[in-house]
């Protein structure tokens, strides 16, 4: 049975792990509040866009765009996945990846070549030990999600499937639901596929100077919106994930803080009454 000292050593470390699990906790809300703005706050843009394009390709048939027009068989997929770069959020990854591991065994499965592109350092830790394919350049996004990683992400998978090295990009990452629910969940980047529309009747609007420039313009752009949406979300999905983990853990340290008073309590009547027992039969003795 361990002594006093031993306990009450092992409290004081338990009390300074609730200090930082607490801690850990209110900054996790405080930047909850503010990722959950900003995907409040893109999500009718991306939805729009999305509108926007499917629109536009309807009104232009003549002239494909390169990054809607499908491969007429999908041999080589790349998977972009997307994690955080920091753990201490319960199972947010984990689900992730293995919603992304279950992708890439479907796809390997109906005989396609799988690359992977990681964003995000727990993706690449991941991935890195399975030793699966991987594309060379990595992404590792530092501090808050930006425009600039979306639209360089978005040049580099562009290019990849312009050039004909990849067939299909899908993009894995987490959505968030709710501060309690985040879902994992894939969407196919390219060849981008506009929404399709109510009617197919002509749009009373005239384009100018064209529809293909416009969708010249409006395809990459919306590519890079879809990204840029899934960083928001996934980033919003941690931080939720984080807050709730670090809750659970300061209840935890508050039971086993509970439990440590109690058994040094007892330990301590115990030494007590050890010492009386001690005191009464000496006394007895004389």
């Amino acid at each position: 049975m361990p002594n006093l000292k031993d306990i009450r050593r092992r409290i004081r470390s338990v009390k300074k792990t609730q200090q930082i699990t607490r801690a850990m906790r209110m900054v996790a809300g405080a930047k909850l509040r503010r990722a959950q703005n900003a995907v409040t706050q893109a999500r009718p843009y991306a939805t729009r866009m999305r509108a926007t394009l499917g629109e536009v390709a309807r009104m232009q048939q003549d002239s494909v765009h390169p990054l809607l027009d499908p491969r007429p068989e999908t041999r080589r997929v790349e998977i972009v996945v997307i994690t955080s770069n920091r753990g201490l959020c319960g199972a947010f990854n984990a689900n992730v990846l293995r919603f992304a591991d279950r992708l890439v065994a479907a796809r390997a499965r109906d005989g396609v070549e799988v690359t992977i592109r990681c964003v995000g350092r727990k993706a690449i830790e991941y991935f890195g030990r399975r030793r699966l394919r991987q594309r060379g350049d990595k992404h590792v996004y530092d501090g808050w999600a930006s425009y600039a990683n979306a639209a360089e992400l978005a040049t580099q998978l562009s290019e990849s499937f312009v050039s004909g090295a990849v067939d299909e990009v899908v993009l894995v990452f987490s959505e968030f639901v709710s501060a309690m629910t985040q879902t994992p969940r894939n969407v196919r980047l390219l060849p981008a596929t506009p929404e399709a529309a109510a009617s197919d009747a002509p749009l009373p609007v005239e384009i100018e100077p064209s529809a293909e420039k416009l969708l010249a313009m409006l395809v990459p752009k919306a590519l890079e919106v879809e990204i840029f949406s899934a960083l928001l979300e996934n980033q919003a999905g941690e931080h939720a994930a984080r807050m709730a983990a670090m809750e659970s853990a300061t209840r935890n340290t508050e039971d086993m803080i509970s439990r440590l008073t109690l058994q040094f309590n007892r330990a301590r009547q115990a030494a007590i009454t050890k010492e009386l027992v001690e005191i009464v039969s000496g006394a007895e003795a004389l």
